[in-house]
């Protein structure tokens, strides 16, 4: 089915250097040439570019003085003809130019149309695409390059061996139905069913045993930042980020309310949230601020639980010991540029065994060592292995996990000798699954909801 043009503006919203208006469709180099005076559009070259000007075709007067791309089907992002229109920086001009290709016959774009085109079209499978809005939102270099590898396609080739080989498996037990006076057949289907079906759950579960970090790299780790009152907390945060986003005072309490950063720890994004300081008060404004500390405490991944090494521990510190419980954490111990008054050895029990880093943060010490112990904590030094497939969308996480669930029912029943057809049930499942992460077997509704997510002109 042909589909109609589409225009959307595709750089950020703000003043800069160049904003683009991108066209994609059947009609974007006819639009375009309608508009540019300068080099005939229509007979250029396919991946030109040119410079001219647009004109308002109402009033025939410059609208803009541009240089305009020129990409022809089918060797395009979207396999459509794609024009993009590169203007001077700044609102009025872009949306200008947006206008004037609006009225001239395309349509504005949904959010993510460019690469659902590029879905529908075939130039990407749905893993891809979401690969796209994760290179987008990355914020290390090694979520980068996670997103990198799996819009290279890494993910949706080991996804399709994977299926290939139970739809190798799954028309072999048809076979066997088909033809059931072949005993010989029928044995081979069930060694061949124990094989394929072992092979892809191993496979899986090697895939699923980095998910976990795999995610930490897509989505960072929700980081909250504890302690009582005054023990330094706002200046890790503003350490960690190296620029002053929290109000450091000497005042206890000073911190009223969540402040959110992102951060770049040794290749592992942190969403720090500073908290404000969990304690009984009167203050209704910072008892607001705490209850809202206790809830980001049941939402973290990492907790850093700062100490104060020129105070004694207080009931105050042991109910955090006793709040943090079971979670993943590590103890900061703070100011140890002051004389010591803290029972290191006490703290070091309470800790049953994570990591107690020793800082003074005004002196810029001990900060190298808590940020090898944030990587080491969840990557356990496996960060650099340039050839692991990271599974990091939750959406492939879960469908890996249906899957694997899936072969485990399978290999249950091929266990207990139940008939090869009621086997290939699970394994049928298993493909689909699978599928549904590459978008094979992916619904309508689905589709349009994971690009209504992404950005617009992208």
């Amino acid at each position: 089915m042909e589909m109609d043009t589409i225009a959307a503006i595709s750089t950020p919203v703000g003043e800069g250097a160049i904003s683009i208006v991108r066209l994609s469709g059947k009609d974007a180099i006819h639009i375009a040439a309608g508009i540019f005076e300068g080099r005939d559009l229509s007979s250029v070259s396919s991946h030109t570019i040119h410079y001219g000007k647009i004109l308002d075709p109402q009033t025939e007067e410059i609208a803009e003085e541009v240089m305009v791309s020129v990409m022809k089907a089918p060797k395009t992002f979207t396999r459509e003809d794609i024009v993009e229109i590169n203007c001077h920086g700044g609102l009025v001009s872009v949306n200008r130019v947006l206008e004037i290709v609006l009225a001239m016959g395309a349509r504005i774009a949904e959010p993510g149309e460019f690469t659902k085109r590029a879905f529908l079209n075939g130039r990407i499978d749905l893993s891809q695409a979401e690969a796209v809005m994760d290179l987008i939102r990355a914020k290390t270099d090694k979520a980068m390059n996670v997103a990198l590898k799996q819009m290279d396609g890494r993910l949706s080739r080991m996804i399709e061996k994977y299926r290939q080989s139970l739809l190798e498996t799954i028309a072999h037990v048809e076979v066997n139905i088909d033809y059931p006076e072949y005993d010989d057949v029928e044995e081979m289907s069930h060694d061949m069913m124990r094989e394929k079906t072992k092979q892809v759950h191993t496979e899986l579960e090697e895939l699923l045993q980095v998910a976990k970090q795999g995610k930490i790299l897509r989505e960072g780790l929700s980081t909250a930042i504890i302690g009582r009152p005054n023990v330094g907390k706002s200046s890790l945060m503003n350490t960690l980020v190296q620029e002053n986003k929290a109000i450091v005072t000497e005042i206890p309490g000073t911190t009223r309310d969540i402040i959110e950063e992102y951060v770049n720890v040794r290749g592992v994004p942190l969403r720090l949230v500073d908290t404000a300081g969990i304690r009984d008060t009167e203050d209704i404004v910072e008892k607001i601020g705490v209850e809202r500390s206790r809830q980001v405490l049941k939402e973290a991944d990492l907790i850093l639980f700062v100490l104060n090494y020129n105070e004694e521990l207080t009931a105050e510190d042991i109910q955090l010991f006793e709040a943090i419980a079971g979670l993943e954490f590590i103890i900061i111990v703070n100011k140890t540029d002051l004389d010591r008054k803290l029972d290191l050895q006490k703290v070091t029990q309470l800790a049953e065994g994570k990591p107690v880093i020793t800082t003074s943060l005004v002196a810029e010490k001990g900060v190298d060592e808590l940020e090898n112990a944030i990587a080491e904590t969840f990557f356990s030094g496996d960060l650099d292995q340039g050839d692991l497939t990271y599974v990091s969308n939750i959406r492939h996480i879960q469908l890996l996990k249906k899957a694997k669930q899936s072969l485990e029912d399978a290999m249950a029943a091929l266990e207990m000798n139940m008939p090869l057809d009621l086997v290939q049930i699970d394994v049928t499942r298993t493909w689909e699954f699978l599928g549904e992460i590459i978008g094979d077997t992916a619904s309508d509704s689905l589709i349009d909801q994971l690009f209504s997510q992404f950005c617009l002109g992208k």
